[in-house]
């Protein structure tokens, strides 16, 4: 069979598909090759995420551990899986995955701040997805409630539930380390 046979057999979009879409100014995204779209984000969490940026890019900058990254810049970790993650930290030995257009393949970390009309697509479609791909770390931060939940890979490579933060605390990584997050400056 080829391979464009094999495709249309799959089902769904493709990389190639999804970049003909129109900017709409609302996120587009494809997972298993279904096309999701979520509405621009609120105020509320925009302010969170520049805080979280600003605080990253600084330390990463500063300790030249790589580089980070905020929507929207396309993370193709499959033909038909692509997505725009909120925030990514690419390592020194990730940025080979860097290219002009995208990231080809996992980020080191992986931060999405949700609202109400990302929680499910956040929570369970994409936490299964950079579960199956090669992520090693994952934030869901939902600034409304004030939580963050950090996602971790474990000893048999699967990626767990190693924090959960409500209102305050410092967050920690050992991507990132002696880096310690006041999440109640953030908020």
């Amino acid at each position: 069979m080829s391979l464009a046979k094999e495709e249309a057999a799959a089902g769904g979009l493709t990389y190639e598909e999804y970049l003909l879409i129109p900017d709409d100014g609302r996120r587009h995204e494809l997972i298993g090759g279904e096309h999701y779209v979520t509405p621009a984000p609120t105020t509320v969490h925009q302010r969170f995420l520049g805080r979280l940026y600003r605080v990253l890019s600084a330390f990463v900058y500063e300790h030249n551990l790589g580089e980070v990254f905020f929507a929207p810049v396309d993370v193709v970790l499959s033909r038909r899986d692509v997505v725009q993650p909120d925030l990514i930290f690419l390592s020194q030995a990730r940025l080979g995955r860097l290219t002009r257009e995208n990231v080809q393949g996992a980020p080191d970390l992986v931060v999405e701040v949700i609202s109400e009309a990302s929680r499910r697509l956040d929570r369970k479609l994409k936490r299964a997805l950079y579960a199956n791909h090669d992520v090693l770390e994952y934030w869901i931060a939902d600034p409304e409630l004030k939580i963050c939940e950090v996602y971790r890979r474990d000893e048999e490579n699967r990626l767990v539930k190693v924090a959960e933060y409500e209102d305050a605390g410092f967050l920690t990584s050992p991507l990132l380390p002696g880096l310690a997050i006041d999440l109640a400056s953030l908020w």
